[in-house]
């Protein structure tokens, strides 16, 4: 008998699935997002290109032929001119007064609220509530509802205790109008430190009692520290969105009375004196300071998801 031998089969070789470039996979997991990026440009980079390039215009509307290119002279003047020198200074005295009173009241309203008590949750929606108002419903009802000298919720009350009837806001008219942006963003500041009280060790918080540290000291050396993050985000967001604030300036005293801001004065450059050379000047002036507001909080916002990210 003769042995057969047969030669064992070759193995077919593997199939390989060629994966697409890099490139082209980073493409395809943000081709969705490219309608939303192309939206948004078309929305706002692009009119904020068109007002740039009309910034360095000597452009009137009522004079549309007369229009001339002059350079930075519109910066100049917003920069050296009296009325929009004040209304600068302005706007860096309402943005840093409401800051700062917002911050003081939402601490000790988050405070508050960070400790447990019956109606807790009420409270809470009762407080958020301002935030939650249109801003310009806001500064119609602070006007009509407690400042109106005649039927005013506050004239009201020193009616009854017999006290004087002073007209709000041509007495303190820069007060008026700080007092109602206090009144809407201090529940925004609030929510932040809120979220920073409720974040804090209590484990190292149970360790300082026991040692006997007082309340006041545990705020100031374990609390505030902790809390130092979550102000200076609640103060620069706050100002990225007082120093743009139109509302409660142009509702409350139509700019008048020494409360023009800088953004009330784009107003009144654009659509009263028809200047748009000027007004786009000014408003890319508004624009580059809340840019750079803008910077420092992205700084503090990366900076606490480090953070929590760390502790995680």
């Amino acid at each position: 008998m003769t042995a057969t031998t047969t030669a064992p089969l070759a193995a077919a070789p593997a199939r390989t699935v060629r994966q697409p470039p890099a490139r082209l996979r980073a493409w395809a997991t943000r081709a969705p997002l490219l309608p939303a990026l192309v939206f948004m440009i078309v929305v706002t980079q692009l009119p904020f290109v068109a007002t740039l390039v009309i910034s360095f215009f000597d452009w009137n509307a009522l004079y549309p032929k007369a229009r001339r290119f002059t350079g930075l002279d519109n910066y100049r003047q917003v920069l050296t001119d009296a009325g929009l020198r004040h209304s600068v200074w302005t706007t860096v005295l309402l943005t840093a007064a409401v800051v700062l009173a917002s911050l003081v009241i939402g601490l000790a309203l988050a405070l508050l609220l960070d400790r447990r008590f019956r109606g807790r949750g009420i409270v809470r929606t009762l407080l958020i509530a301002p935030f939650l108002v249109v801003p310009v419903a806001a500064a119609l009802l602070w006007k009509h509802v407690l400042y109106n000298p005649e039927y005013g919720l506050l004239n009201g009350l020193l009616h009854y205790v017999g006290g004087p009837q002073p007209d709000w806001v041509s007495r303190t008219p820069l007060l008026a109008v700080e007092a109602s942006l206090v009144w809407q963003w201090t529940p925004f500041m609030m929510l932040i430190l809120l979220a920073g009280l409720q974040s804090r060790d209590q484990q190292q918080i149970e360790a300082a009692r026991v040692d006997g540290a007082s309340d006041w000291q545990i705020f100031r050396h374990l609390t505030l520290p902790h809390l130092r993050r979550y102000l200076e985000l609640g103060a620069l967001l706050g100002s990225i969105y007082i120093v743009q604030n139109f509302d409660a300036v142009f509702t409350i005293t139509s700019g008048g009375l020494g409360t023009a801001n800088l953004p009330y004065t784009v107003y009144q450059s654009f659509y009263q004196a028809h200047e748009n050379g000027l007004a786009s000047a000014a408003g890319v002036l508004v624009v580059i300071g809340s840019i750079v507001i803008a910077t420092f909080a992205l700084r503090v916002v990366s900076s606490l998801f480090r953070e929590e990210v760390s502790r995680a």
